[in-house]
């Protein structure tokens, strides 16, 4: 594991745009293909529009696969991870294959046929965050640090669907769904190469608990401190408490 901190999220978004870029052109020169895990989010802007501008990278040897998804939620509504994912980056490239969670049909059917899907995949790169309370993913304290299963129906805890509702995504606390489907944590920990975008003040607290505190399934994405290849990218304000590094 690496970390970096910079001035501000938008240099910590060209840099892991980059980061991510090259991964992907190497993989498609290596083995004729690539696959990414992308993530959505406020943290996810700037690496997404930097990893559209990059150069030379042929989209149509990527196969794309998303973190989380809530259940119930259309694919209109202004907060579905798969209408963030289609208007920001999957209707402006040609991917090989787009794969995204359809939380709107059976969740168990569907985690089962996303399950069968990567794991004919071995993903290259995963690009991901850290939520306020910790989460990586939708995988809420105490997270299941065991699971096997690939995705995993999960419930979301009130801190983390009040981060969802402060950033805008809803009109109400009471509108946020209360489960989703997620990518697990030992599916997420399996990518050859991890990259982590964290800004603002509002997620120092976890960053300062995930990678000062102990590994553990309440701080779930301090288990990213196990990968041999994970980059994390803070800018200063989500770095503030931290005091090791």
């Amino acid at each position: 594991m690496t970390i970096e901190i910079f001035e501000n999220s938008a240099e910590m978004g060209i840099t892991a745009g980059k980061t991510a870029a090259e991964i992907i052109r190497e993989a498609i020169e290596k083995n004729g293909s690539a696959n990414v895990i992308l993530a959505t989010g406020t943290s996810q802007f700037g690496i997404l529009n930097q990893l559209m501008a990059e150069p030379a990278i042929d989209w149509s040897k990527v196969t794309m696969f998303h973190l989380d998804e809530y259940i119930g939620l259309p694919i209109s509504h202004p907060a579905s991870f798969r209408k963030y994912l289609k208007e920001r980056f999957i209707d402006k490239v040609t991917f090989k294959a787009s794969y995204l969670i359809n939380a709107e049909t059976d969740p168990e059917g569907e985690c089962a046929r996303l399950g069968e899907l990567i794991q004919k995949h071995p993903i290259d790169v995963a690009l991901v965050g850290i939520g306020e309370n910790g989460h990586l993913a939708f995988n809420d304290p105490p997270a299941d640090f065991d699971t096997e299963q690939p995705y995993i129906i999960v419930n979301l805890d009130e801190p983390c669907r009040r981060q969802q509702w402060n950033e805008g995504w809803f009109e109400s606390l009471e509108a946020v769904p209360t489960q989703a489907i997620s990518m697990s944590v030992r599916q997420i920990m399996k990518s050859k190469h991890i990259i982590c975008t964290v800004p603002d003040e509002r997620k120092a607290q976890a960053v300062k608990n995930c990678l000062e505190s102990e590994i553990s399934n309440l701080f779930p994405a301090s288990i990213l401190r196990e990968h041999e290849s994970c980059n994390i990218y803070l800018d200063n304000e989500a770095s503030k408490l931290l005091t090791s590094i």
